[in-house]
């Protein structure tokens, strides 16, 4: 028995953004989120769909959806770091927030926006914790600003037990998305969404297409985690080398732009201008030259 790897786009959309099993993502938004009630219902504001899935270019998605009491909820999975994805994450918080309204609107039709971040990364190397929550709160006194906004991040590298050692619904959620595509076979006692989760992303039950979509999207993704980790290798050892000729910061400087170079590089034939310089930090002008530069060889 083989499941699909859920931090992949097309199974985390297929999982988490069916309108026919909303219960999955209600029980896993009231594992995770601090609300002073349990969610019983909520809208899938984009479902997922396999041609929207088709054209996607890029490591992350997300599943919004809008609670009950019209709280909007952005849930994403990130696969790659990238430069400017802290910035991004908070552009989207504050775009889908202050969307709500309408030209002459009054403020206090505003909703609150909660952003549910799932990384496949370490982001904050200063804590143990596998899910960190942040408001906006006074820096000295803590004292709250406005719950209005409010991010929540899960760093999987960081959770590290075992199906048996998962004793909290939190828990076995974290482990499935983590886990899943890994899994052999179908684990006994599971809470039913999870067994109903683990039913959707089982592969005997998807299409020839499905899994082709699958498959394409995981070895897009192993290939731009390859080109980063080849590129910024190379790029370090270039730094170093040239360090030791003409001053090692101004060396290292050197290398962490060859190696950025290297990467969108590797990315120009899968990602537009505009991606590539959000994972590099490059400009669209230089990476527009580089463009130029590969066509004309």
């Amino acid at each position: 028995m083989k499941f699909l790897d859920v931090k992949t786009d097309y199974a985390f959309k297929r999982v988490f953004g069916s309108e026919q099993h909303k219960d999955i993502l209600i029980s896993f938004l009231n594992s995770i989120v601090d609300l002073k009630y349990k969610i019983k219902d909520l809208e899938i504001i984009d479902p997922y769909n396999i041609p929207m899935l088709k054209g996607m270019k890029d490591t992350y998605v997300d599943v919004k959806a809008r609670l009950e009491n019209d709280e909007i909820v952005i849930i994403e999975m990130q696969i790659l770091h990238h430069d400017g994805f802290e910035k991004r994450i908070l552009y989207n918080v504050a775009k889908n927030y202050s969307k709500q309204l309408e030209k002459g609107d009054n403020y206090h039709l505003l909703n609150p926006v909660i952003a549910i971040t799932i990384v496949d990364f370490i982001m904050f190397k200063n804590t143990k914790k596998v899910i960190t929550y942040f408001k906006l709160i006074e820096k000295n006194d803590f004292i709250e600003y406005s719950g209005d906004i409010e991010l929540i991040f899960i760093e999987l590298p960081k959770f590290n037990k075992k199906l048996q050692e998962c004793k909290t619904i939190q828990d076995k959620w974290i482990y499935f998305i983590k886990n899943a595509g890994s899994l052999e076979y179908m684990p006994k006692n599971l809470d039913k969404e999870i067994k109903k989760a683990l039913e959707l992303a089982n592969e005997a039950n998807l299409t020839e297409e499905e899994l082709e979509i699958q498959h394409k999207r995981k070895e897009f993704i192993m290939i731009q985690k390859a080109a980063i980790s080849k590129a910024t290798r190379e790029g370090k050892e270039e730094g170093l080398k040239e360090g030791k000729e003409k001053g090692l910061k101004e060396g290292i400087k050197k290398g962490e732009k060859k190696a950025k170079i290297k990467i969108a590089k590797n990315l120009l034939d899968v990602l537009d201008d505009e991606t590539i310089s959000q994972k590099t930090g490059l400009t669209i002008q230089e990476i527009e030259n580089l463009r130029k530069d590969n066509d004309a060889n």
